[in-house]
């Protein structure tokens, strides 16, 4: 019992060491000061925070790794390692646990206003800019998390290759939505533009990214634990004419994979498990060669 407990504080230390601060942030908050607006960015730097504690506590729940959570002048990112395989159920509580803390703070802002020192006003200001973040990150643009939970419904439906693109696409109507309206409306707003760039930054490198990402979902595939309940069977036909690549393009998210594999020349098929191929990928290096060159043979005919 004192071991698990010197075991999650251990574990609550490293999470908290793992928070980093912008210089930028310092930066803002100084203005926040010279202009007298210094208690409402501390509101809104708190809400962050707390949002972004919401995502870290749950990863560290589940045990994945979390790189940072860095404070920024205009909001907070928490960094996990993904890569593409983890249980769905997993990431929607990780996912959610953020947008979740908005809940109870606003419960909490009400329950305040008992006490002398957080008046009628200071509650409908954190009520607001509580909407405000939450509503902000449920628009379906990736970083945020609106857009992680599209990108992940997607790769529930399609191949984890095709769900990314679609995910990318989709991300990108959004966000150029959302600047058409920023200019038509709030076209002097230097905070929301701010963030804009961010989001444009981040969808560029989301795109910029989708080989390195393809690659490491694959890799992850081929260490992990294919015996596992919530992975589900798979059967894939294809034909020895396509390469490695195109072949593994057609990998889901929460599936193993068996393929059959048509040899059209010898009229035969071959039954191939994914880890196979997976080693072949990697050890052979070659992801544009054929099926055909690597010699699975079986003695069933498919005419």
């Amino acid at each position: 019992m004192i071991q698990a407990k010197l075991s999650h504080l251990i574990n609550m230390n490293n999470l908290f060491s793992k928070i980093k601060i912008n210089p930028l942030f310092w930066l803002v908050v100084g203005i926040g000061v010279m202009t007298g607006y210094f208690k409402e960015v501390l509101m809104v730097f708190t809400i962050v925070f707390i949002h972004e504690m919401g995502h870290a506590f749950a990863a560290n729940f589940f045990n994945w790794r979390i790189n940072k959570i860095e404070l920024l002048p205009f909001g907070g990112v928490a960094e996990v390692d993904d890569t593409g395989n983890r249980p769905f159920h997993e990431e929607v509580i990780v996912i959610l646990a953020g947008p979740f803390q908005h809940l109870w703070m606003m419960l909490l802002s009400y329950l305040m206003m008992n006490f002398s020192f957080w008046s009628l006003y200071d509650h409908q200001l954190f009520i607001w800019h509580n909407l405000m973040i939450l509503g902000f990150n449920l628009i379906p643009v990736l970083p945020l998390d609106g857009g992680r939970l599209l990108q992940m419904w997607f790769t529930y439906r399609y191949p984890y290759v095709q769900a990314l693109t679609i995910g990318r696409y989709a991300s990108c109507i959004g966000l150029i939505s959302l600047v058409v309206l920023s200019f038509i409306y709030l076209p002097f707003h230097l905070n929301l533009w701010i963030v804009l760039s961010f989001l444009i930054i981040s969808n560029y490198l989301e795109w910029k990214q989708r080989h390195y990402k393809f690659m490491r979902f694959l890799m992850a595939r081929r260490s992990m634990e294919m015996n596992v309940p919530y992975l589900k069977e798979s059967l894939l036909p294809v034909r020895d004419s396509l390469t490695l690549k195109e072949v593994m393009k057609k990998c889901r998210r929460g599936y193993r994979h068996s393929f059959k594999i048509f040899h059209t020349k010898q009229a035969t098929t071959s039954m191939v498990e994914e880890k196979e191929l997976l080693e072949l990928l990697f050890t052979k290096n070659d992801l544009k060669a054929p099926l055909s060159r690597f010699g699975f043979t079986d003695s069933r005919n498919h005419r």
